[in-house]
């Protein structure tokens, strides 16, 4: 059964074959490693080599790295002895379901890539505060488990903020429930919370360290912090951190143009360059590099191969010729690189994140960023042309070659999903337990009992009674991301972050229904947090979701409302009472199922005329759709289907 939370009523939904997204072609790049040289030691008077193979700084000079993997005369060096030259891909093992990591990543080691690069997301690790999870799609250590298996390093950036098109930049949404909430800075709480969910992240990864015997070469200190802000002092405090726990391998940073003439922590960690114009940025980025010293080797952390997309805009991308151009010039120029992404994957359930610079703007459900592989793991004609030049600049003139290409992963269509049953809204509150407010508040704030904090995801309900005959309503600020205004049911108006007035008119209401109130409902979607921006613009401090404000009712105070948390983490499954037929009124949650014979197969899900909502699939929370594009459909994982009827 499909089950789906819509604000528009039309039929049919088909599960097809065909990836409709507009456009939708991925291709990344990564990592190798050459012949082990000479042995490489330092000269000049920055740095000493000790009898064990480490370097150690003798003065304030540019960092030096204690961990296993050095670098020297811009070239970096494993264990005192071995030249590598880093090829990195990025793979986010939290969006593509854990059974599909081995083919992602045979699929990197064949593209020519000797490492793997992934972020952590602290929002999915503890979605709400002190209860962690490592199991499933998060088990992290199997994933390095797995790179380590297949004879891959991994460059590992454990945040805590990643941006990454991601929720909040990776931070709980519970962060804001502190009303003076300084992310990405020592503020105490924030500190606070950021000690708790390392003492459990940090430790799991400690013994996975190159020194240790596992593939871990170095660790990304926070991310693109310069772009952020110039207090440094919470990047020494971040980096104390990872040393508390025993992080040891090489320390780096990153970050695009807009903050590496400002980063000021390169004598604690090696700078490293974001971009994708490899004209205009990289050679910009790389001179800057340079001239902090004369031993930093040059990287790409972050060597854009595509982009990402946003709601209501089209479809970005970045064309193979292009991409070609740039990517023959990075390895031309004898630099180290990270393709980001080699596999974008999928923003699964709420967690995509948006952009806010004059004006809002959220990503789509799909991460396929048009990267080396698509969203299902497919090979594109970027990752055959990125395999043909890292075969001609890197590995044939060192007397080397590379794995054959995996295949791709079967897929199937399904045909139709039949819908047959649904719930009324009101009725599925019924299992949600209110919070009762004096006056409207974000979701985060909601006193949520038993957690301490308030929601971080999905959508929450305002209800409240106001006078017969009402005629306008007025709020201090645009509900954050997109309200549905409902009086007595009935849609009265639609709100989001292109309405241009504060002010709803309601319908006059007949003067002879004997009542003397009306019940005003006010829903309200978080549709991603914004994960990028500059402190002195104070947005990620203020991403607080829901009512903001103050709302009056012909000029005087709502008051005395009732919120529902809406985060849809029912189990579909045990749910018993849903109406028979397909005709429910929205919003609402209807109900279908489709049967897959034999061994399932990877598939999309095509949610024709069917407006805006979210899909669960077996309890799965897919992520949203909306009609009005880029994405048309929804990337659906073997591995969540089931033989026989699917849900």
């Amino acid at each position: 059964m499909v089950r789906c939370l819509r604000s528009k009523a039309e039929k049919g939904v088909a599960i097809c074959a065909g990836f409709l997204l507009i456009a939708a072609i991925a291709l990344p790049l990564y990592i190798n490693t050459l012949k082990p040289k000479d042995d490489v030691t330092s000269t000049g008077s920055i740095a000493s080599q000790t009898s064990s193979g480490r370097r150690t700084t003798t003065s304030d000079g540019p960092y030096v790295s204690n961990g296993s993997l050095t670098f020297v005369n811009r070239t970096f060096v494993l264990n005192g002895s071995v030249q590598l030259r880093i090829i990195s891909g990025a793979i986010h093992y939290f969006r593509t379901v854990a059974e599909g990591w081995e083919d992602r990543l045979r699929k990197l080691k064949a593209c020519g890539m000797n490492t793997v690069e992934t972020y952590v997301p602290w929002n999915l690790h503890e979605e709400e505060m002190g209860k962690f999870n490592f199991d499933g799609m998060l088990n992290v250590t199997r994933f390095l488990n797995l790179a380590h298996q297949l004879g891959l390093f991994v460059i590992f950036r454990p945040g805590p903020y990643i941006c990454s098109e991601w929720d909040f930049g990776g931070l709980p949404g519970w962060l804001l429930n502190d009303p003076n909430m300084e992310v990405r800075s020592n503020y105490p709480r924030y500190i606070e919370a950021v000690e708790r969910y390392f003492c459990h992240l940090l430790p799991l990864v400690r013994d996975l360290q190159y020194s240790k015997g596992g593939p871990i070469i170095a660790f990304q200190i926070e991310n693109e912090f310069g772009s952020y802000s110039t207090d440094v002092a919470h990047l020494h405090k971040i980096k104390e951190m990872y040393e508390k726990h025993g992080l040891t391998e090489l320390y780096l940073t990153s970050d695009n143009m807009a903050g590496q003439s400002r980063d000021v922590f390169y004598q604690h960690a090696l700078p490293t360059a974001n971009f994708k114009d490899y004209y205009k940025e990289g050679t910009v980025l790389f001179d800057q590099i340079r001239r902090w010293s004369p031993n930093f080797p040059i990287m790409v952390t972050e060597f854009w191969t595509g982009w990402f997309d946003h709601w209501l805009s089209p479809h970005s991308g970045l064309d193979v010729e292009e991409y070609a151009r740039y990517l023959r010039e990075i390895l031309k120029s004898g630099a180290s690189l990270n393709f980001y992404m080699f596999h974008g994957g999928t923003n699964f359930g709420f967690m995509n994140g948006a952009n806010k610079d004059s004006f809002y703007s959220p990503d789509v459900t799909s991460y396929d960023y048009d990267a080396l592989l698509t969203e299902k793991g497919d090979i594109t004609p970027k990752y055959l042309k990125t395999r043909e030049l890292l075969l001609e600049y890197v590995y044939k003139p060192a007397g080397q070659t590379l794995p054959e290409i995996p295949g791709n992963q079967d897929q199937a269509a399904y045909g139709n999903a039949s819908v047959s049953g649904y719930i009324r809204l009101d009725d599925y509150l019924t299992s949600v337990t209110p919070v009762s407010l004096a006056s409207p508040m974000p979701m985060e704030m909601l006193n949520i009992s038993g957690r301490g904090h308030g929601q971080s995801y999905g959508y929450v309900l305002y209800r409240a009674n106001i006078p017969r005959g009402a005629s306008q309503i007025a709020f201090a600020n645009l509900p954050t991301d997109r309200a549905q205004i409902f009086l007595n049911d009935q849609e009265v108006a639609t709100m989001d972050w292109n309405t241009k007035s504060l002010l709803v008119s309601l319908p006059r209401r007949p003067t002879d229904d004997g009542k003397n109130t009306a019940r005003l409902d006010i829903l309200v979607e978080n549709h991603g947090r914004v994960n990028y921006g500059t402190r002195e613009s104070g947005v990620l401090n203020n991403e607080r979701k829901g009512i903001r404000g103050d709302v009056t009712v012909d000029g005087r105070l709502l008051k005395n409302l009732t919120a529902y948390p809406l985060e849809f983490k029912t189990t579909w499954s045990s749910w018993t009472d849903w109406n028979a037929g397909d005709n429910g009124t929205v919003p609402g949650i209807f109900n279908g199922s489709v049967t897959v014979s034999g061994q399932p197969k990877d598939t999309f899900l095509f949610m024709k005329d069917w407006g805006k909502g979210i899909v669960f699939i077996n309890d799965f929370n897919l992520g949203r759709y909306w009609s009005v594009g880029p994405q048309q459909t929804l990337y659906v994982p073997a591995a969540i289907l089931r033989e026989g009827d699917n849900q």
